[in-house]
């Protein structure tokens, strides 16, 4: 047994996707393939697409999506690009809001539905609220995941930390897991099972060097060198969704503070708020009770597009 099939011994077997599929993006300068998971009918009337935050990837959301193929749905959860399976773009300068979004676009067109649910952490919620605002958009229900149309520059520069401080490699999953316990504290208490498959789906094992590396392009620090594309502000786009819209923050939220929060549910009627206790940013929608908050948003109907 080698060093990934030995890591992955220990993920919880009911957490493998029904299908993995690739759709193909378009940037300036070339095409990219962009990975998915996907579980569930596909039969369903209206899928859940999952995005995932700045340097994670779509396997982040396997329990929520085992929790909605029990009511039914499909769900989709992409990496975006230079992230998990994902291609790496060539230009890292594409690393950008407008970019995601059209590559999201191309995705829902492949799974060929009318209407989406999205759930968005972090940088998933940004791509949400921008495509949710478009006129004609598809998205009838969006769960924003500890994010805001305004970003405070103190979370930013954590981020950015993050992300220029990442090790390349690791001896051993074990040290992975160490790395990614103490980088995503903020998640909140997890089980051990739980950190571990995080892990795992996290890095690749280089069979020729001997080492795990971690499957997020560091080039994507690079955005951060130029404060316009990540000091957004998306009010325009918040103040126009016409759906309903639940926002989670985490307590202790370095990206989400109150005051953003309170502004969010004054401008958009549309929109209801749960605050998790005991996590900063961002809510792993892994705990039983975070994902029977999305689960009840999700399957009420009681509000119609406006």
């Amino acid at each position: 047994m080698g060093p990934t099939a030995s890591a992955e011994h220990h993920v919880r077997q009911q957490l493998i996707p029904d299908r993995i599929g690739w759709v193909r993006g378009l940037t300036r300068r070339s095409f990219h393939r962009i990975a998915y998971t996907d579980w569930g009918p596909q039969s369903s009337d209206r899928p859940v697409l999952c995005v995932h935050g700045l340097t994670r990837n779509g396997r982040d959301f396997d329990h929520l999506a085992t929790a909605l193929v029990k009511k039914g749905r499909q769900v989709a959860c992409p990496d975006l690009p230079g992230r998990g399976q994902s291609e790496r773009l060539r230009d890292s300068s594409d690393y950008v809001l407008p970019q995601y979004c059209g590559d999201m676009t191309v995705l829902m067109a492949a799974l060929g539905a009318a209407e989406f649910d999205w759930v968005g952490t972090s940088l998933g919620g940004l791509i949400g609220i921008v495509l949710a605002a478009l006129p004609a958009n598809p998205i009838r229900r969006i769960v924003i995941n500890d994010i805001g149309p305004y970003l405070p520059w103190a979370g930013l520069a954590r981020l950015g930390a993050n992300l220029n401080e990442a090790p390349k490699s690791f001896e051993t999953i074990e040290a992975a897991e160490l790395y990614y316990r103490r980088v995503l504290a903020p998640f909140g208490q997890m089980e051990a099972e739980d950190w571990r498959h995080l892990t795992v789906h996290s890095v690749c094992w280089n069979a020729e060097k001997q080492h795990f590396e971690i499957l997020c392009d560091p080039n994507i620090a690079h955005a951060f060198r130029n404060p316009w594309h990540y000091s957004v502000d998306l009010w325009k786009y918040w103040d126009a969704i016409r759906v309903p819209i639940l926002i989670i923050r985490g307590q202790q939220s370095d990206l989400l503070p109150e005051a953003v929060l309170a502004d969010m549910l004054r401008r958009n009627s549309n929109a209801t708020a749960h605050t998790v206790e005991g996590c900063g940013h961002a809510p792993a929608l892994i705990t039983r009770d975070q994902i029977e908050v999305v689960e009840r948003f999700l399957s009420a109907d009681s509000h119609a597009r406006r």
